[in-house]
């Protein structure tokens, strides 16, 4: 049986928490389960999560109805969320006026991840979750996933396990070790955000049936699985202290106060007008409705789809909604140099209609090829080029993930890091810039600095070792030896 810390969590210093976390990035042998006692547990899970997802219509939507003033799709309670009209107008990007339907969330939920020391290792709490937009059914996600209305209980179903932990954590003898509001899909939503919490507790929170204990080292190894670690968890690991920093950050070529300077002349310089309009009148300026979906003329972007849900191990064992389906396979790649023998990210000063800033940090590259295919050469994003003829020896991660299960349908997103040639110069585009992966963990102790998209890039970052000169190179799935073998199951 492992060896629990009966103190609870400890009120060290940010450098011994450093410590603590570094050594769960590295140590084997102290896990509360060893990797191949991990995938037998979690084949177990997809054999009992029997998940049915099965598209309708929306005259059959249970629970859900146009509205007759506007055209909304709403959930009948007024809760949850709701399908709106949105119209874009802006200074930047190959299209100067457009018209979409959105998803309006405006309560936000708790995503959060519970951290216990075991075995004097820190481990973190995982659930085995299975979402209807999921390609593979079940995947791990925080320890809490819960929007307000969900862990309100709106739908008359069972409580949240382990809420308490994050709602007033303070006060239950538990430390926050990270606590910020984060922005989701800026394309998707019209300024969703959640909660993004990292608790640690003590030794009376044990793992529940669908929960698991995984130290650092296993959860940065199964980033390299596809669509296994789901975007949830995945955005609150990239809030987790940087343990790689030790006592003496790298410099980089600029300073975090220029950083932020730039971001706030980014924020207040570019122009994006985003209105929310009755969904009918987006109906007619290249989106229409059908009995099953509402669709693009031309087959791009996202369709809306009605699902009804059969699924006896979530809080409600069914129900029915609409989700966002994209039509494509997104791309999101960071392209990495070493500046002065100092790693560095080259990330992007990317606006978005449905973000609450104008302005977030992306990756240098974020799209989905197919929206492009019509567009002037002139229109492809800035850097696609170098990702789509990297060579082989530069991409030191490659992994298909998984967006928001509860929301889209099918949402998959091939991330890459890419080592950049060392042609590549120091001047770049003026929403562009150079910054160092610690800059990147200082911006997410704070709120709408990262994209989503960036966030997973930065945890997939932190999976990887770094070498004498400083640029990281792949560890990938082999980290779980004794379950190398098994990959090709869970990929």
């Amino acid at each position: 049986m492992p060896q629990l810390n009966a103190t609870g969590p400890q009120t060290d210093t940010d450098a011994l928490l450093a410590a603590r976390l570094a050594v769960s990035a590295t140590a084997t042998g102290q896990e509360v389960m060893s990797d191949v006692e991990f995938f037998d547990w979690l084949d177990e899970r997809r054999r009992r999560h029997g998940q049915e997802v099965r598209r309708t219509t929306f005259a059959e939507l249970s629970g859900w109805h146009f509205a007759s003033d506007t055209g909304d799709l709403e959930h009948r309670s007024g809760r949850f969320f709701a399908v709106r009209g949105m119209g874009v107008s802006s200074d930047f990007g190959p299209v100067p006026q457009w018209r979409q339907p959105i998803i309006r969330q405006p309560e936000i939920g708790i995503l959060g991840i519970a951290v216990r020391e075991i075995n004097g290792v820190l481990h973190c709490l995982l659930q085995a979750k299975s979402e209807p937009g999921n390609v593979n059914g079940v995947q791990l996600s925080p320890t809490v996933q819960a929007t307000k209305s969900n862990y309100t209980r709106v739908h008359g179903g069972s409580s949240v396990p382990y809420l308490d932990c994050f709602r007033d954590p303070q006060a239950r003898g538990h430390r926050v070790l990270a606590d910020a509001l984060q922005s989701e899909q800026g394309s998707w939503f019209f300024r969703k955000r959640n909660r993004n919490m990292i608790v640690e507790v003590g030794a009376e929170v044990e793992a529940g049936e669908d929960f698991c204990w995984l130290t650092l080292r296993q959860v940065n190894a199964l980033l390299h699985y596809e669509n296994l670690i789901n975007m949830d968890a995945r955005t609150v690991l990239s809030c987790l202290p940087d343990w790689r920093r030790g006592s003496r950050p790298a410099v980089g070529v600029h300073s975090d106060v220029a950083i932020r300077s730039w971001i706030t002349t980014q924020q207040s310089e570019r122009e994006i007008a985003a209105a929310l309009l009755p969904l009918r009148e987006v109906e007619g300026h290249g989106w229409y409705l059908a009995e099953d979906r509402i669709f693009h003329e031309q087959g791009l972007y996202f369709s809306i789809v009605p699902v009804d849900v059969v699924n006896d191990r979530r809080e409600v064992a069914s129900w029915s909604q609409p989700l966002l389906e994209p039509h494509g396979t997104g791309v999101v790649a960071m392209l990495m140099g070493n500046i002065h023998g100092v790693p560095h990210c080259l990330v992007h000063a990317r606006g978005e209609p449905g973000s609450v800033d104008v302005v977030e940090l992306a990756a240098t590259v974020q799209c989905t090829t197919e929206n492009y295919a019509h567009l002037p050469a002139a229109g492809r994003p800035r850097f696609l080029d170098l990702v789509e003829n990297a060579r082989p020896e530069q991409i030191l991660f490659d992994t298909v993930l998984s967006e928001e299960g509860g929301r889209f349908l099918h949402a998959q997103t091939r991330y890459l890091i890419i080592e950049a040639d060392d042609d590549l110069p120091d001047e770049v585009p003026s929403d562009y810039m150079w910054v160092t992966l610690s800059q990147l963990g200082e911006l997410l102790k704070y709120s709408h600095y990262l994209n989503v998209q960036a966030r997973t890039l930065v945890a997939a970052l932190r999976s990887v070792t770094e070498t004498g000169t400083g640029l990281p190179v792949p560890v990938g799935a082999g980290v779980l030896r004794d379950g190398e073998e098994r990959r090709a199951d869970h990929r």
